[in-house]
């Protein structure tokens, strides 16, 4: 009988995308990255147990028959709440050092933080490699292959039940060869199997749970699964023992039907141009299609775009100042307002949140509730530096040191927390932490949340106030919502919220707001030192290198559109209130660890990650792509050349590297891997933008920095990218928000060039930098060289000799030229940043 595997897993609800959405034309390219919306896998349901969610129908357009050959069971009923918590697990072995190990394995030898969490299970894991491949074919048996990363909630509840049991283990080492993998030191590897389960079930997660043929087609999968069987389906032994069962009964059916589905995927994720250009007016309806269905699903009274689960989504709220920008100029003044309103209302809500953690700063992953308060706990470094960067926008276009203040919470938290010695900035912070010191289980938010009794044992005098302020309560306060804590797994404790603005409450309290403010900033001090003796929640230390570019790119921006600020602006813990300029330097020690450790000057190649030395996995389109924009922002906001010539060559490499010459866009991968059976073209932009999105508007400002043929190659790749994808901007624009405001730039008629003059070291330099940055505009390059550095002077002489030109014509010892140009045609130059301000804020038509 022709049966298939369901994995317990579902399409976050507030994705476009459900199995019933789909037919046999639909590209798979929409289902690439719907993983990054399960960080948490499951999701808290108020109906649904924490780890079964209904699956749905095999995809049809795979093929005629299922590709998996063995169904374990139909999921069709709901259940109430499980017995196992989603908020609390036993510490596994191998988190804890000083305890003597009675099982090592292969991963032990291994630098990532998650695969190190497993060395000494009783499983007998492989990493990914040939030495597991092999071993599969000798045996003649299936690999079994785990895929999670190391602050990964579930992934952690799969080991203790499953991979720590002996009885599973000696299942898996008798009838599999069993592999992990880090899902974030080889998302190549991840993509695939993710796309695989994900095009078969509608949905994915992690840990992912695949099982694979000793060649590496997949035979069937899931995610996870419960040791034991429950509620009439199967656990994971009993999975194990009827997978065994099929590859001894039916193998060659199984591995036809593996093969068979990743030629089918292959095929649909072959995007390629057409033999035409972009299609006239695309690019603007795409940008308004996209606004448009955003502003449908927008939450008036929480904010954001959604429902619950909500996540923050930068991408979106990117796309949503981008468009107000363009009804601004159009002369659409209400309906720009009315984009630019939501997206401030959102990033107000979610700062006053218990998505934002008001004691250390920073965000938390995503929000289980609608009204942000209740999050799942983990910290993601991609997260924090697209936050920040929308956090300067809004900033740059309201000027309300509100949402600059949440900025600098955000890069003063990465600065104390996820900084190494040589200035690298690491990838996570896990959402599970112990209670007290040797506590041998870990609960879901521990480290961040707080009775009434110890706010009250700890701030004295203050902390009615403050109890007021956060709306703290002796029984708890995660009750705004049905959904915020349906198992009351957080009873008695209390998630920080604001639910009243700082001016409601000073008043009601009598006080003047800086009196008010200074008293809640003293009172998070003196519970952040409280909340530094407890057990900290893990820190994977990997550094990602294209993790690192996007904040790089934040931290170079700070440090100049913070200083817009006004003069006076204080700031309360835990924002430290730093010169901005010291967040360039942040930005520049971080690119030089990764130009250091992570980066091959022979080859002009990058490496993925960094633990303990470089990974193994080579550098992927992200790496490249997220890098260059970091290294692009790095210049034009105050680094020096070294900088924008380092974009260029890597550039090159990813052109030659990742780039379809004759479909357009670029694959993930270089192709280079045998393991690796798929080559995607990444599109969807999601939790991470798509590399692709982030490679168009590198384009556009490469062509618009420098000029000749390496300006003319960068746009004719650039319109080829933008051709590859039509199809998505006109089918599906709501997928691909950063692309459809990268579209619109390559075909914007305007874009400015800001051309600075100079000698850098001076103060009017720096006031004319910060004056060019000052106003949102993201078609806008701005180029600025000293000419009195010969180096620098060299450098625009043979990358665009327009630019050295400018400088010879504008040279002043006691003075800084600022010039406003298109193409390299300029209006007079101007000598202050205020007429400098000025002219920026002017609509640029002809120069």
């Amino acid at each position: 009988m022709s049966v298939f595997l369901h994995s317990f897993s579902s399409i976050h609800p507030n994705s476009m995308l459900t199995a019933r959405s789909l037919s046999s034309s639909t590209p798979l390219c929409l289902l690439l990255s719907h993983q990054h919306l399960f960080r948490r896998y499951p999701p808290k349901s108020p109906n649904l147990p924490a780890q079964f969610l209904p699956p749905f129908p095999p995809f049809p357009s795979i093929s005629p028959i299922p590709i998996s050959t063995i169904k374990v069971l139909s999921m069709t009923h709901r259940f109430s709440h499980s017995s196992t918590s989603s908020t609390s697990t036993s510490t596994s072995s191998s988190e804890q050092p000083h305890q003597r190990q009675r099982y090592t394995n292969r991963l032990a030898a291994e630098h990532s933080p998650y695969l190190l969490q497993h060395a000494h299970n009783p499983v007998n894991w492989y990493p990914w490699g040939e030495e597991a491949f092999q071993e599969a074919k000798t045996r003649d048996v299936p690999i079994f292959l785990s895929i999670g990363y190391s602050t990964c909630h579930w992934c952690h509840v799969m080991e203790v039940e499953s991979f720590e049991d002996e009885d599973v283990a000696k299942s898996l080492n008798d009838w599999f060869v069993s592999i992990k993998v880090d899902r974030e030191e080889r998302p190549d590897v991840d993509k695939v199997y993710m796309t695989y389960v994900q095009a078969l079930y509608g949905g994915g997660g992690w840990p992912l749970s695949v099982f694979l043929s000793p060649d590496l087609m997949p035979l069937m999968g899931g995610t996870y699964f419960p040791p034991d069987d429950k509620y009439g389906r199967p656990g994971f032994k009993t999975v194990l023992r009827k997978v065994k069962e099929a590859w001894d009964d039916k193998k060659d059916e199984l591995i036809k039907n593996g093969a068979f589905a990743i030629e089918q995927l292959s095929e649909a994720l072959s995007t390629k141009a057409g033999s035409g250009g972009i299609s006239a007016g695309l690019p603007q309806h795409a940008l308004d299609s996209c606004a448009e269905h955003l502003a449908r699903s927008y939450d008036p009274v929480y904010g954001g775009f959604g429902s619950a689960p909500k996540f923050p989504r930068p991408v979106e709220m990117q796309l949503m100042l981008y468009h107000s920008k363009r009804q601004e100029e159009s002369g659409k003044h209400d309906k720009a307002n009315e984009g630019f309103q939501m997206v401030c209302f959102t990033l107000q809500c979610i700062a006053r949140g218990g998505i934002h953690d008001h004691i250390g700063g920073g965000f938390h992953r995503y929000s289980v509730d609608e009204c942000w308060h209740v999050p799942h706990f983990e910290k993601m470094l991609y997260d924090q530096g697209q936050l920040v960067n929308v956090y300067l926008d809004a900033f740059s276009i309201a000027k309300d040191v509100l949402y600059s203040s949440v900025a600098r919470g955000i890069l003063d938290y990465l600065r104390r927390d996820f900084i190494g010695p040589n200035g690298e900035i690491f990838s996570a912070e896990d959402a599970d932490s112990a209670e007290s010191e040797g506590a041998t289980r870990k609960k879901e938010g521990a480290f961040y949340i707080w009775s009434s009794k110890e706010v009250e044992g700890i701030l004295g005098e203050h902390a009615s106030l403050f109890k007021e302020h956060y709306y703290v309560k002796p029984s708890g306060n995660c009750d705004l919502s049905g959904m915020s804590d349906p198992h009351n797994e957080f009873r008695g404790k209390n998630v920080l919220i604001e639910r009243n603005s700082t001016e409601v409450m000073a008043s009601k309290h009598g006080m003047q707001i800086p009196e008010y403010l200074e008293i809640l900033g003293a009172c998070r001090r003196k519970l952040f030192d409280v909340r530094s003796k407890r057990p900290p929640p893990h820190l994977d230390d990997k550094v990602i290198v294209s993790w690192n570019g996007l904040v790089i790119s934040s931290f170079a921006r700070a440090s100049k559109i913070l200083k817009s600020e006004p003069v006076d602006s204080k700031f309360h813990f835990p924002v430290s209130g730093c010169e901005p300029e010291e967040y360039i330097e942040v930005a520049g020690k971080a690119a030089n660890f990764i130009r250091a450790h992570l980066y091959n000057e022979e080859t002009n190649r990058l490496q993925h990650s960094f633990r303990k030395g470089p990974s193994k996995a080579p550098g992927f389109l992200d790496d490249y792509a997220f890098l260059i924009s970091g290294l692009l922002d790095l210049y034009e906001y105050g680094g020096g050349t070294i900088w924008l010539s380092w974009a260029a060559r890597l550039q090159d490499s990813q052109d030659a590297l990742f780039m379809d010459k004759v479909g357009g866009g670029y694959f993930n991968t270089t192709g280079e891997d045998p393991s690796v059976l798929l080559r995607v073209k990444e599109d969807h932009d999601g939790a991470e933008p798509s590399g692709n999105s982030v490679s168009l508007i590198n384009l556009v400002r490469l062509a618009s920095i420098f000029t000749g043929s390496r300006s003319e190659q960068y746009k004719q790749n650039a319109e080829l990218l933008l051709v590859a994808f039509e199809k998505r901007l006109k089918d599906v624009a709501l997928a691909v928000p950063l692309m459809c405001c990268a579209a619109h730039m390559l075909t914007f008629p305007s874009r400015k060039q800001v051309v600075l003059v100079g000698a850098k070291s001076s103060k009017e330099f720096q006031n004319m930098l910060a004056a060019a940055h000052a106003l949102y505009d993201p078609n806008k390059t701005v180029i600025h060289l000293d000419p009195s550095n010969d180096e620098e002077l060299k450098f625009w002489e043979e990358m665009n000799p327009n630019v050295a030109l400018m400088a010879r014509n504008n040279l002043a010892h006691d003075k800084v030229a600022a010039l406003v140009c298109q193409n390299f045609t300029c209006r007079p130059p101007v000598h202050d940043a205020a007429s400098l301000q000025g002219l920026l804020s002017k609509k640029v038509d002809t120069c």
